[in-house]
C-alpha cells in the first residue's frame, strides 16, 4: 500500500499557501518571488567522461503574514528543476532532467520561538568542511550553490534569552539515504531526534539526538540472511565552538546500530578545526580541520575506517574577485584532492572558474550519490544569476 502521509502533508501545505492568500488583506502580508538560475560546464580527463553541460533553475516564492503582535505565519515553495547532457564520446551522449520539489514548508514563529513543517533544510554544527554532523543535508562546500535535498518532517526551535536553545524534530517519508548515511530508512518509520545548546566561556556546546529505524543490506549480514533487516540505530553527538583569538571547534559523533549479526554496530566519527585570518594584503583566511571516521565493534574499541584532513584559503582581490582553495588528504591511501575556485560577483550575477586536480576514485565523500563530477582531473566554468 502506497504510503498516503506525504500526500497528505502536501495538502495540508498548499491548504497553508490559500489561507495566507485569500485570508487577509493585501496590507497584512507580503508576497515575494526570487530564484536561481545556474549553468555550467565541467571538462574531465577520465576517459569515461569528456564533457559535461547542466542547467539548473530554483524558483522560489514565499508569502509571509503578521497573524498578531509578535506573531508571524510563513510559506516557502521551491522547486529544483535541473537538466545535463554528459558527452563520453563523439558518439556517446548521456542526457537526463528532472523537476521536483526543493523546499515545502508552513512556519509559524515569533522572536523566541518557531516551528516548521514540510520539506526543509535540517543544518547544524561547527565543522565547515568534512562535518560528522552532516546528518540530513549533504552540502558539498566545493559546491557554490550549495546544494542540498531537504527531510519532510516537524521541527521545533526556541531561543532563550542568554543565548541558550533546544531544537526538537520528528521526520517521516525520508527512506532514501541523507547526510552520511549509506543504507536506506525503513519505510513508514518515524524518526524523532533534539538538539540542545548553551554558552560555554566565550562560545557554546551543544548535545544532539536521533533515532531511526536503519533498513541494513542483507550484504552486511552472514550468508544465511534471506532479506534486508531492520535494525533500531541512535546517535549521539557533542559539539563546541570557541572564539580564541583563532576559531576552534569540534564535533564528536557516536552511532550504534542495535544488531548482534553486525561485525561494527558502532560508528564514530571525530572533526577538530580551526580558523583565523592573517592580517596579509585585504585577509587571508585559512581554515584547517582533521577528520577521523571509524568503525569498531565496541563503542571505544578499536576499529577501521578513514582519516582526512583538509585546508581551505579564502583570499579576497578586491570587491569583486576572490580566490578560494582547498585541499584534501587522505592518510590511508596518501592522496591529494585539490579544489581552486576563482570568483568574480556582482548584484545579481557571479562567474566560478573553477579547477581540481583528484584521485579517480572519489573518497572524501562516500555518501554522495551517482558519479562525482570533481573526480579525476579538470574544470569547470559556472555562471550563476540569481533574481
Amino acid at each position: 500500500m502506497r504510503n498516503k502521509l506525504l500526500p497528505a502533508l502536501k495538502v495540508i501545505l498548499m491548504a497553508g499557501v490559500l489561507y495566507v492568500l485569500f485570508h487577509s488583506s493585501a496590507s497584512a502580508q507580503s508576497f515575494e518571488f526570487r530564484g536561481m538560475f545556474a549553468g555550467w560546464l565541467t571538462g574531465n580527463k577520465d576517459e569515461s567522461s569528456k564533457l559535461q553541460l547542466a542547467l539548473r533553475y530554483i524558483p522560489s516564492f514565499s508569502i509571509e503574514k503578521e497573524i498578531s503582535r509578535g506573531y508571524t505565519f510563513d510559506v516557502e515553495f521551491s522547486l529544483n528543476a535541473y537538466g545535463y547532457a554528459q558527452l563520453h564520446s563523439s558518439d556517446n551522449m548521456e542526457t537526463d532532467g528532472k523537476i521536483k520539489p526543493y523546499r515545502m514548508w508552513l512556519r509559524f514563529s515569533s522572536s523566541q520561538f518557531e516551528a516548521r513543517l514540510g520539506l526543509q533544510k535540517i543544518s547544524f554544527g561547527s565543522a565547515m568542511l568534512l562535518r560528522p554532523l552532516m546528518w540530513f543535508d549533504r552540502i558539498d562546500p566545493r559546491d557554490p550553490l550549495k546544494i542540498t535535498d531537504g527531510v519532510y518532517g516537524l521541527l521545533f526551535k526556541y531561543y532563550f534569552l542568554n543565548n541558550t536553545n533546544i531544537w526538537l524534530w520528528g521526520l517521516y517519508g525520508n527512506e532514501n539515504p541523507k547526510g552520511w548515511e549509506i543504507d536506506h530508512t525503513e519505510d513508514k518509520s518515524p524518526e524523532y531526534g533534539g538538539r540542545v545548546q548553551v554558552p560555554l566561556f566565550n562560545g557554546e556546546v551543544a548535545f544532539t539526538y536521533h533515532h531511526r529505524q536503519a533498513l541494513l543490506s542483507k550484504e552486511l549480514f552472514a550468508q544465511n540472511q534471506l532479506s534486508d533487516q531492520s535494525v533500531p540505530e541512535n546517535r549521539f553527538a557533542l559539539d563546541g565552538k570557541w572564539d580564541m583569538g583563532i576559531g576552534l571547534w569540534v564535533e564528536g559523533v557516536m552511532i550504534h546500530q542495535n544488531s548482534q549479526d553486525l561485525s561494527f554496530p558502532w560508528r564514530r566519527a571525530i572533526n577538530i578545526g580551526l580558523d583565523y585570518t592573517f592580517g596579509l594584503g585585504n585577509g587571508l583566511n585559512v581554515l584547517g580541520e582533521h577528520f577521523l571516521l571509524e568503525y569498531a565493534n565496541k563503542p571505544f574499541g578499536q576499529g577501521e575506517g578513514i582519516s582526512f584532513s583538509a585546508l581551505l584559503l579564502n583570499y579576497p582581490l578586491g570587491l569583486l574577485d576572490s580566490v578560494r582553495g582547498i585541499i584534501y588528504y587522505d592518510w590511508e591511501n596518501k592522496q591529494f584532492y585539490r579544489f581552486v575556485n576563482w570568483q568574480r560577483t556582482y548584484d545579481r550575477w557571479s562567474f566560478h572558474l573553477i579547477g581540481f586536480w583528484n584521485p579517480e576514485q572519489f573518497l572524501v565523500y562516500q555518501n554522495q550519490q551517482g558519479d562525482n563530477i570533481f573526480a579525476g582531473k579538470g574544470f569547470q566554468i559556472m555562471l550563476v544569476f540569481n533574481h
